[in-house]
């Protein structure tokens, strides 16, 4: 795995979370409508609102904020969208 794709994911405890799309969709989703964190978690596959509470703050802000589309043809021009394609 290429170090720029490394750069794109976030460790939480013993957890590689790799910032996919549907990633994204997930953190856009907890920004823009009322969920908690337990919800958050649970959609991340994380155990605790701990582990959403500190994925959130690991997370890079201009990812965070990246529109979907753009973050997807980001990762395909970089080559790192086939290595976790499906991963969550």
């Amino acid at each position: 795995m290429s170090e720029k794709c490394k750069e794109y994911m976030v460790i939480i405890g013993d957890k590689q979370i790799f910032i996919t799309p549907d990633v994204l969709k997930i953190v856009h989703e907890y920004l823009h409508r009322p969920m908690s964190l337990e919800e958050f978690a649970r959609k991340l596959g994380l155990e605790t609102w701990e582990e959403a509470y500190e994925f959130i703050k690991r997370i890079p802000a201009w990812i965070m904020w990246m529109p979907i589309n753009l973050w997807r043809h980001r990762l395909e021009k970089e080559g790192c969208l086939e290595l976790f394609e499906g991963e969550t």
